[in-house]
């Protein structure tokens, strides 16, 4: 090793008691700092790798405030003792790609890059209000302690901002306020504790700015207030506790805000107040929980999707309060127990091929909920009626599931040809497709007043005059009219001509009418 300089002296021995060699002055401009400040990364390189520690003493090597100059090349080394670089600025990027070390602090240096690819650290890396003008490479990494990031700042004007592929961290990713400037991967990461990303900015414009494809999160995802500007990827991740966005700002102009398909979330999917510009995408997503967009902002310019819930699976849906959805909504095959949503909170169209819920709310009547219905992409849709009128039988509202099954027939009527729509407006008409049971009696009593007039002023010529009763042409028309009761006076006269015509049709109108009410009321006592 060549001679020492004074700063190096200083380091050698603060090293060898395990002591902290501070340069920190008033400057701040780590690339002016002169020859009293300077340290060489050669000089640090053979000091971790060969340095001695007095008697009884652990050594460490804790700098603050200098310039390590030239490029401190760890990869591969076995680093014995702790490493901190506090406030100090790096010439050039920290290389510990496959090293073995104990800790590595670095809170509140400047670097131009860390490469750390598969570096193997028994305790925490600390980047808290690090500034790294590179890329931060640590895809394959294993640290035994946390990932300590709070408030550092990112910026790769190539390549990664954050690269964590495949890496397992065995505690908490700890990064609110972070700040990174291109993309921050973490595809197939494993994080045994919480990912924290509370109140951090991300931008990739155009690209996506957080990967994280696969990802395993231990416990929650913390990341109230994230700004994001370029996708959000957390397809096929799976989170043990909470996924928490609330308040979030997620922009996109790549199409996809969030796409998280295939999630798995072990409690809530919080997104209460989300501002999200582009598709939020939860296709295949399995919340244990709640998934909660209370007061939330979806848009999507150009009538593309703006919130695809299909094959999604969760214990209620809450869009309780939240703006007007602009663009379109998938939530065709979801599965949801409770489903939380205003009318007006709709967009135009929606797919709402096998949705399934177990109740709505709030509840309302059932015009009200009846106009999403009709503006079901794909038309008619049987099942979308059977599943409302279910819900509403569900909570006992049995008028509005009546309401729902009449304005199925009338959907479905549109659809057929013009000989059934004929029919059906006939159904309709008189009897309301059976769910107007009293529509049908008020039918009856109106053909029992005219038959009762009509036969009033001709009295059909009696088949056996010796034997017939009195005739009646209210009793007589009562017997036209009702299938199953028999007062004898049908039996008893022959009308003819136009009378005999009229008597076929009050008998099918009977037939028809009677039915119907029977209908009605056998249905009103099952329910009872």
């Amino acid at each position: 090793m060549v001679e020492l300089s004074p700063a190096e002296d200083r380091v050698l021995r603060a090293f060898a008691r395990g002591a902290e060699a501070d340069f920190r002055e008033d400057s701040d401009e780590g690339a002016s700092w002169g020859p009293e400040r300077t340290v060489r990364a050669e000089f640090l390189r053979w000091l971790l790798l060969t340095g001695k520690a007095e008697d009884g003493v652990v050594p460490a090597l804790r700098v603050a405030g200098a310039r390590i100059s030239g490029k401190l090349d760890l990869a591969g080394a076995d680093v014995p003792c702790p490493v901190r670089f506090h406030a100090c600025h790096f010439d050039q990027l920290l290389d510990v790609e496959a090293a073995r070390t104990r800790q590595l602090d670095l809170n509140a240096s400047v670097l131009p890059g860390l490469r750390g690819a598969r570096v193997r650290m028994a305790g925490a890396l600390h980047l808290t209000a690090c500034r790294v003008t590179g890329d931060v490479r640590l895809a394959g990494a294993r640290i035994a302690g946390p990932l300590l990031a709070e408030h550092a700042r990112l910026e790769a004007t190539e390549g990664r901002a954050l690269r964590l592929d495949t890496a397992h961290i065995e505690n908490d990713l700890w990064a609110p306020g972070l700040k990174a400037i291109g993309p921050v991967t973490m595809e197939g990461a494993a994080i045994d504790g919480a990912l924290n990303l509370r109140d951090a900015e991300l931008s990739s414009p155009g690209d996506v700015c957080l990967d994280g494809t696969n990802l395993g999160v231990g416990s929650g995802v913390l990341a109230s207030r994230l700004a994001t500007v370029g996708e959000v990827r957390l397809t096929g991740a799976r989170v043990g506790g909470t996924l928490d966005i609330t308040e979030a700002t997620l922009t996109s102009a790549g199409g996809k805000a969030l796409r998280a398909d295939n999630v798995v979330v072990g409690a809530d999917l919080r997104a209460t107040r989300v501002s999200a510009r582009g598709c939020v995408d939860l296709r295949g997503g399995k919340i244990t929980g709640r998934l909660d967009l209370a007061h939330a902002e979806l848009s999507n310019d150009d009538g593309v999707l703006a919130l695809r819930v299909g094959s999604c699976a969760a214990a209620e849906l809450s869009l309780r309060e939240a703006k007007p959805i602009r663009g379109l909504v998938s939530l065709q095959n979801a599965r949801f127990d409770l489903l939380t949503a205003p009318p007006e909170v709709w967009p135009e169209v929606v797919k709402l091929n096998g949705l399934r819920y177990g109740a709505l709310a709030p509840h309302l009547p059932a015009r009200e909920r009846l106009p999403l219905l009709k503006r079901n992409e794909d038309g008619f849709v049987p099942e979308s009626y059977t599943q409302l009128a279910a819900a509403y039988s569900s909570v006992g509202d049995d008028v509005s599931a009546r309401e729902v099954g009449l304005a199925r027939q009338r959907h479905q009527r549109g659809t057929r040809p013009r000989y059934a729509r004929i029919w059906g407006y006939l159904q309709d008409v008189t009897v309301g497709y059976g769910y107007r049971p009293l529509r049908a009696a008020a039918w009856l009593a109106l053909l029992l007043a005219v038959g009762t007039l009509v036969f009033g002023f001709h009295h059909p010529p009696a088949l056996d005059a010796g034997k017939a009763p009195v005739f009646n042409p209210f009793v007589y028309t009562l017997d036209l009219l009702l299938p199953i009761v028999d007062f004898g006076q049908a039996k008893a006269v022959n009308p003819h001509g136009g009378y005999q015509w009229l008597s076929y049709a009050l008998v099918a109108a009977g037939w028809l009418l009677a039915t119907t009410v029977v209908a009605g009321i056998t249905r009103t006592i099952n329910r009872r």
